[in-house]
């Protein structure tokens, strides 16, 4: 009798201990999304042919930071560490794409995230512009800091210049919450040079415009958050369901989408981890039309 007790304790042991390495793994498996990949940040080079990028440009690095989206599970010292990263790149230049917060209704969080953002450098400079998130927190109060950074080129185009050759930067209005103003921006522009465009949602690059753009720099997407293997991110917050992430290039657009360091709809991240992009520059055919 005794012996059986011994037996049958030792198999309830193995039972409860193969129950709870199931429900370990279980419990691994599901936080993983949520506590794990969320925050592996990853920087990733992609090398971008741009057509009418001057020769000598050849190289130049821009680094994209990108839908921080400060708030719930989104901490200031996080994205502190993101704004480090970022500047120990040594990029030629930092272009940022909006949704720095993720409030609705709110002033402070975006007096909050600025002050982060105004520590980025680069060489020749930093650019921003606004997306979704900045106008639903408060429109007014994340211009006004747009402005007062010195990065803003919102509805303007501003020159970068490097070993006697240059190119435009040029930024546009969020594509939901504000005019595009691309036309206006690059109508100074010359004809003949190389124009970049930042705009927070890569919808933009559909819409009509009467001036050619070289490359437009986006975001908004997160890259879908999760990617299914061989099926891709199952929601999109775009029209055009072909902007995901990386290089897209169409008959009439050439868009790189970064998938951001934050989240939106719900804070986990699945084969999508958050990544600072650094897109090198090489010169390309000027096939693309308007």
């Amino acid at each position: 009798m005794v012996r059986a007790l011994t037996i049958h304790s030792l198999f309830s042991r193995r039972a409860f201990i193969r129950a709870g390495l199931g429900g370990g793994a279980a419990l691994l498996a599901a936080s993983y999304p949520l506590f794990l990949e969320r925050r592996w940040l990853q920087v990733n080079t992609y090398r971008i042919p741009v057509p009418h990028l001057p020769h000598a440009l050849t190289g130049l690095r821009i680094a994209q930071v990108t839908d921080l989206h400060y708030g719930l599970l989104v901490s200031l010292q996080w994205l502190q560490h993101v704004i480090e990263s970022a500047n120990s790149l040594d990029a030629d230049v930092i272009v940022c794409t909006g949704d720095y917060v993720h409030h609705r209704g709110a002033v402070e969080p975006v007096d909050a995230i600025w002050p982060l953002l105004l520590r980025l450098r680069a060489r020749l400079g930093v650019f921003s512009v606004l997306g979704n998130h900045d106008h639903w927190a408060h429109t007014q109060r994340s211009l006004e800091w747009l402005e007062r950074s010195g990065q803003s080129v919102r509805h303007r185009a501003r020159p970068v210049e490097k070993d006697g050759a240059r190119l435009w930067i040029a930024g546009a209005g969020d594509y939901w919450e504000d005019l595009s103003g691309l036309d206006e921006a690059l109508d100074a522009v010359p004809e003949d040079e190389c124009r970049i465009a930042l705009a927070h949602n890569p919808d933009s690059a559909d819409e009509p415009r009467r001036q050619r753009v070289d490359l437009m720099i986006s975001g908004h997407t997160h890259g879908g958050q999760v990617r299914r293997p061989f099926l891709g991110a199952p929601i999109l917050p775009v029209k055009n369901k072909a902007y995901s992430s990386g290089l897209i290039v169409t008959d009439h657009s050439r868009v790189f989408i970064s998938r951001g360091i934050g989240w939106a709809i719900a804070p986990v991240r699945l084969n999508c981890p958050p990544e600072i992009a650094v897109l090198v520059l090489e010169p390309a055919p000027a096939t693309v039309r308007m």
